[in-house]
């Protein structure tokens, strides 16, 4: 589902291997394909985040403070 500003929101479903199912319009918009890998981000009260591909090294770095 999108609005006018770009943003989206999907479901997803957990498959009994504990696998996610990202949809198939979610794939295509994020250039997401069969054996990318993906960062996943947590916090117990904001919830989980999958950011794009394209920011893993700013997120790597604000995580780990530059060190790789």
């Amino acid at each position: 589902m999108e609005n006018s500003t770009g943003k989206y929101a999907w479901t997803a479903t957990v498959g009994t291997k504990g696998q996610l199912v990202i949809p198939k319009e979610a794939r295509e918009i994020f250039n997401i394909q069969p054996g990318d890998t993906l960062i996943i981000l947590a916090d117990k009260e904001q919830g989980i985040a999958i950011p794009p591909k394209n920011t893993f090294d700013k997120y790597f770095q604000t995580i780990f403070g530059g060190k790789k």
